[in-house]
């Protein structure tokens, strides 16, 4: 008999991780009441669900009814505290019905995530920190079985075979740009090398060119200026990224400033089109000005033959539950709208706002969600939203997809506000269609040798008896999130 219940015997964990889950680049926001309620129904339903399909409440949640009953009591319990300005679009026979559950939290789509995150469990990173340092350990992850043992053993647990297993075998993604964290060179702790490493590994299982990788930049810090050409040249990089609010004593920069104008005229020279620019999130007050982005329309119309692409879209989590309006002066992504209205930058131009951890966030607000979602497309247009998660920080990005595949703009919000509907073809497009353009990936090629590929092979198999572990791996409590800020965790 095939064990199910591996990671979770009791079937407590939900696959709908509603959390306080941060990625460590803002302090852990404790979920509502209204939150709490969604995630106690949801497990009486899936209790009472998993008895009358005559399962285990461990089977039951890690099929697809298990996650479509997680999200109709997310719905229910938004319903109960007035929020429905956005919605799951679940059938309410999807509970019980595999098929309709199937159709709904499934799809085909090409699923293309531009943010994900791995830690190099043996990098020379470690040899920089106190010996008595325990990075990471603090994540829930790090206590699997491979991080059995003394020392740092627990790093397994969040190595690249980690990496692969809650990226492609636990999600529907079929690409994945690794991205960086804002640090110095000398105290990465995943380097150029780590992330070629991880491609390469994936790469030799028949070159399915699942994995892309970034070039890290902060032009305000001696050498990195200087280091964009071995970047480029030696590391076949997709793109330049870097952290505007990031820099020699907390102190940012804007991309019209001198160092940013230097970065964007050598990415040029470089023939790398692509800067990806962290925006939102803001890590503290010191430098909050410059999470920003009254200063992305005036580059991008300077740079017209270069793609920016908005990291976190500039979303701040505070001022989202309300339409756009312009001249109000908020900040957030009311701030990249302004920017682009001010440097008449066009829909669906130049300007690419990515939901990486901004997702995340807005599912446990579906009014905001509706909010953020109605001024994107909009503003940066429907050919110009990227789909990204943040992952590993929130654990395998399976939910995330999920929920968005579902996700719907409520008729009376699309009336009032003038928002579009989430239509099978504007979730195509912000799922990877969109990201396969300034990523310049033809997706029937990507489709055609990932269809057999080694890693499909291993999902068909792995199908078979599925262990997702429905964890979340970055800081949850203030504590948490201060031990991560000194030490990773």
């Amino acid at each position: 008999m095939i064990k199910t219940d591996i990671l979770d015997s009791e079937g407590i964990r939900l696959p709908i991780k509603i959390d306080s889950t941060s990625n460590g680049e803002y302090e852990p926001i404790p979920i509502s009441k209204r939150n709490q309620d969604g995630n106690s129904l949801a497990l009486d339903w899936a209790t009472e669900n998993a008895k009358h399909k005559g399962e285990s409440r461990r089977k039951f949640l890690i099929s697809s009814c298990g996650a479509a009953s997680t999200l109709l009591a997310i719905n229910h319990a938004n319903a109960y505290h007035g929020v429905i300005g956005g919605y799951y679009d679940v059938a309410h026979e999807s509970a019980l019905d595999n098929d309709s559950a199937s159709a709904q939290v499934g799809g085909g789509e090409f699923i293309f995530d531009v943010q994900g995150h791995y830690v190099n469990p043996e990098g020379d990173w470690l040899s920089r920190i106190p010996p008595d340092a325990r990075p990471y350990a603090g994540m829930e992850k790090a206590r699997c079985a491979d991080g059995s043992g003394s020392g740092r053993n627990y790093l397994n647990c969040l190595s690249e075979s980690e990496f692969i297993k809650d990226i492609f075998l636990d999600s529907d993604t079929d690409i994945m740009v690794l991205s960086f964290v804002p640090s110095t060179r000398e105290t990465e702790p995943v380097t150029i090398e780590d992330a070629d490493k991880t491609r390469q590994i994936v790469a030799e299982m028949e070159g399915s060119k699942r994995l892309m990788i970034h070039g890290r930049v902060n032009p305000n810090q001696d050498g990195d200026l200087e280091g964009m050409d071995e970047l480029a040249e030696n590391w076949n990089i997709s793109a330049f990224k870097t952290y505007t609010q990031y820099g020699p004593g907390g102190i940012g920069f804007f991309l019209h400033d001198d160092p940013g104008i230097a970065m964007i005229e050598r990415a040029q020279r470089l023939g790398v089109r692509n800067i990806c620019i962290h925006k939102g999130l803001p890590f503290g007050p010191r430098s909050y000005e410059h999470s920003q982005s009254s200063d992305i329309g005036v580059v991008a119309k300077m740079f017209p033959d270069m793609n920016f692409l908005i990291y976190h879209s500039s979303y701040v989590s505070s001022n989202e539950e309300i339409a756009f309006e312009e001249g109000a002066g908020r900040d957030g992504i009311d701030t990249l709208i302004q920017s682009l209205i001010d440097n008449e930058i066009s829909p669906n131009s130049n300007v690419y706002a990515e939901l990486g951890s901004t997702w995340r966030l807005l599912m446990q607000k579906p009014n905001d969600a509706a909010h953020a979602l109605g001024k994107l497309l909009n503003y940066c247009g429907e050919d110009n939203v990227l789909w990204g998660t943040d992952s590993i920080w929130y654990g395998s990005p399976q939910d995330q997809i999920q929920s968005f595949r579902t996700f719907q703009i409520s008729e009376e919000f699309q009336d009032r506000f003038g928002y579009p509907a989430m239509t099978p073809l504007v979730r195509e497009k912000i799922f990877g269609l969109n990201a396969a353009r300034p990523y310049g990936i033809n997706q029937n090629e990507i489709r055609s040798l990932t269809a057999s590929d080694f890693v499909s092979r291993e999902k068909v198999a792995y199908q078979e008896n599925p262990q997702p572990s429905f964890l979340t791996y970055g800081p949850k409590t203030r504590r948490e999130f201060l031990n991560f800020l000194k030490w990773g965790g």
